[in-house]
């Protein structure tokens, strides 16, 4: 009977060190793999942004929903989470979701920053990784063009105000490459950001497993070929800058790839080469970039895919070369019929979303550099105003950001997308745990 006891006490040992190491594990790179726990660390995630503004006690926040939801991915074994941690004010500006972070230069929402230190111990508590992204290219969080605002006091020309005028947008955006207060504000907010210490598990940012990587921004892009060398030298700078207050963890751009290099495959390797970025990044939106056409999906969706493997291809080549991982970061497919409901289907979408997901699982059995997939984005148990199409101030907040119609391209709790990317999700964890990181 006591080597019975003997024996279980040492099961007990064991299972608490285990237990131990993965809470206490960093996501590392080995060439082209993440290793995790000293295995590779293949993954399918999702987009989360608003997991902050969920986690807070103030406007937005409904944390008894955060704890679902967390606990609604983590049983589909979704655990690698994408996540704002920069949204820029102030909350009067539409098209923009609201309270922001960063109310103005160096002004911080204290509520927002207890947030996302709880998101960040709910997601410890279940064994999840989070990838931080500091910045936005688009409006929907302020970004750049707070950035631009805050220096030159001129009127930020929202795109959707303007008859989708996007490349007056684009180009006023495009100032924050050349306005060196603006990357100075912006370097603040990184050495404010990993200079935190979460107030629930008392950890400091930069020595928090929890966090996968820091990213410098959702889409980073120089907004025009005048820019890309204001644009290369500010994403390397930033780069090093993160590297030198944080040595725990990944660093990567969150460019869209070629296509959001000013369609230039020769602009995104000129500005990913560098030591400081540990992975790189590609976007994919089908019907943004007229690979789909909206009145015929049934028709157009088989060529769609095609330029998606295209695309995943020579992201993926350029990976190999330089012997580091790849993550497919966001991609997205509307509902059947362009609706925006729950209860419209998402046949297509399904079909799109499987050729992706056994993209990522062949890589995973190959040990191949393609490591993750974090579709775009979870809209969990929101639900959008059957009223209306577009996000206000006390709306359920959803993967859909707010210049955008609620339920265009989120996942929704009962959506038939959900058992394709639990069955998936747990198909590639298994196949990358196969084997072992090099020594």
């Amino acid at each position: 009977m006591k080597r019975i006891y003997f024996l279980l006490a040492l099961l007990c040992t064991a299972f608490t060190q285990v237990q131990a190491q993965k809470a206490t594990d960093f996501v590392k790179r080995e060439g082209q793999m993440f290793t995790l726990g000293g295995r590779p660390y293949y993954y399918i995630g999702t987009n989360y942004w608003y997991g902050a503004l969920l986690g807070s006690t103030g406007e937005a926040g409904n944390r008894e929903r955060l704890r679902k939801e967390l606990d609604l991915l983590k049983k589909a074994g979704v655990t690698n989470l994408r996540v704002l941690a920069g949204a820029e004010g102030p909350n009067n500006q539409p098209y923009r979701v609201s309270p922001g972070l960063q109310l103005s230069p160096g002004v911080y929402n204290d509520t927002l920053l207890a947030g996302l230190d709880f998101l960040l111990a709910e997601m410890t508590k279940r064994d999840m990784k989070a990838v931080l992204y500091l910045n936005n290219a688009w409006e929907w969080s302020g970004g750049f063009s707070q950035y631009v605002n805050w220096n030159t006091k001129v009127p930020i020309p929202y795109a959707l105000a303007n008859n989708n005028d996007w490349a007056n947008f684009m180009k006023y955006s495009g100032q924050f490459h050349q306005c060196d207060p603006c990357k100075q504000q912006f370097a603040d907010h990184v050495k404010f950001m990993l200079g935190r210490t979460n107030q629930f598990t008392k950890k400091k940012y930069t020595d928090d497993p929890v966090i996968m990587a820091w990213q410098i921004a959702n889409e980073s892009r120089a907004f025009s070929m005048v820019n890309v060398p204001a644009y290369d030298q500010w994403i390397k700078s930033t780069a090093a800058l993160i590297k030198s207050l944080d040595k725990n963890h990944l660093v990567s751009t969150g460019s869209e790839g070629s296509h959001g290099s000013e369609g230039s495959m020769d602009v995104f390797k000129q500005v990913h080469t560098d030591p400081n970025i540990d992975y790189f990044t590609m976007h994919i939106w089908p019907r943004n970039w007229g690979w789909l056409d909206n009145k015929n999906l049934a028709g157009t969706l088989d060529a769609a895919i095609t330029k998606t493997m295209e695309y995943m291809d020579r992201h993926i080549s350029f990976a190999r070369e330089q012997q580091k991982p790849i993550v497919l970061e966001e991609f997205g497919l509307q509902r059947d019929n362009n609706e925006f409901s729950p209860s419209a289907k998402t046949t297509h979408r399904d079909q799109y979303y499987q050729q992706v997901f056994e993209r990522v699982l062949q890589s995973a059995q190959a040990k191949d550099a393609l490591a993750g997939a974090n579709f775009w984005a979870f809209n969990g148990t929101a639900r959008p105003k059957p009223t209306r199409h577009f996000w206000k101030p006390g709306d359920d907040l959803m993967g859909d950001p707010p210049q955008e119609e609620q339920g265009l391209y989120g996942v929704f709790d009962t959506d038939s997308t959900m058992p394709l990317v639990a069955k998936y999700s747990k198909a590639v964890m298994k196949a990358g745990k196969k084997g072992k990181g090099r020594k």
